[in-house]
């Protein structure tokens, strides 16, 4: 009888430690999250090449800064944010089964990110028309180098977006296979987190 109830007691206790390990698991797949890190060292490299690059150029570093706008800049770290946020919104949805609410709130995600791109295509145009460039001094050659990189993340983070909102809409993902969602939207905030650290690095310190 002892035994009966120590193994019952035991075979709970397993299922409690397996359902704590699935809550614990780390959302996506892990194909994506060798992804994320490869691009996290790849920004990090460039983060502290400018960093590195400041300390040699200081003066050059302060008139750069001087000639960007950083409303501009805070307006794009609040889009991000805000679009993060929906992500995250249509994620819960998912979650919850609601493919069709899920692909709406990646749609406004996708607006809202729109709002950067507009914004940082301004920017760039308005950096040209006082003649600077790539090849102005090394500031400039960084800011261009590293926010264009970060851009390009931009849009190839709205295409995965896309195509997990047209899966998401036709009801393809569920509680058993949602992986791949995860790992979308885990992208997405990787490439917003990567801006909360460029915008004080490149406008503000």
């Amino acid at each position: 009888m002892n035994h009966s109830i120590h193994s019952e007691a035991e075979l709970t206790l397993i299922g409690i430690t397996n359902e704590k390990t699935l809550e614990k698991r780390l959302p996506g797949d892990l194909a994506m999250w060798f992804f994320i890190l490869a691009e996290l060292t790849v920004f990090a490299i460039l983060f502290i090449g400018f960093a590195v690059s400041e300390q040699l150029n200081s003066a050059i570093f302060i008139e750069g800064k001087a000639k960007l706008h950083q409303m501009l800049g805070l307006i794009n770290t609040l889009t991000l944010i805000t679009s993060s946020f929906f992500v995250a919104l249509a994620l819960n949805a998912m979650h919850a089964g609601d493919g069709k609410k899920s692909a709406k709130l990646l749609v406004v995600a996708k607006l809202v990110a729109c709002v950067y791109i507009a914004v940082k295509v301004w920017e760039y145009m308005s950096l040209f028309e006082q003649n600077i460039d790539i090849e102005t001094n090394t500031f400039f050659t960084l800011y261009f180098m590293i926010t264009f990189f970060h851009l390009m993340h931009i849009l190839l983070g709205m295409v995965i977006l896309t195509f997990i909102a047209v899966k998401a809409n036709k009801n393809e993902y569920n509680a058993s296979n949602i992986t791949g969602f995860e790992a979308g939207a885990s992208y997405w905030h990787m490439v917003d987190m990567l801006w909360i650290i460029l915008f004080p690095l490149i406008y503000v310190i």
